[in-house]
């Protein structure tokens, strides 16, 4: 077994509730954990034999730009998407987080966490 981390993807989208996030936009930060079995991929040396982090980081900014409501939907899209495309991975832990918030305070970011198994 192994993990491949993808830290800090930082993404521009239009996600949120309120009026002005779907005009202007907002700083987004992603963070990927997933688990697989990469015991081939050590030995063989081969991309083939292994989890693909290009691809995830595909999957991810291809997601973050449709635009959602709510940062929940867009990373359950994301982690449907990577168990569908990706068959090597068992676990997916994805943090989608919005820097600097709209929310009427000095907030650095906020930020939802969700895993899925297979």
């Amino acid at each position: 077994m192994g993990a491949i981390l993808l830290q800090n993807i930082k993404v521009y989208a239009y996600h949120g509730c309120l009026v002005e996030e779907k005009k202007i936009g907002s700083d987004y930060r992603v963070d990927l954990k997933i688990k697989a079995d990469l015991s081939k991929s050590s030995v063989s040396d081969k991309l083939a034999d292994t989890v693909d982090y290009v691809h995830l980081n595909y999957i991810i900014k291809e997601e973050m730009a449709i635009r959602s409501k709510l940062l929940e939907h867009v990373a359950e899209r994301i982690l449907n998407r990577i168990l569908k495309e990706l068959k090597l991975i068992t676990k997916v832990t994805i943090k989608v987080s919005k820097i600097n918030p709209p929310i009427g305070g000095n907030v650095e970011m906020v930020t939802i966490k969700r895993v899925k198994k297979r």
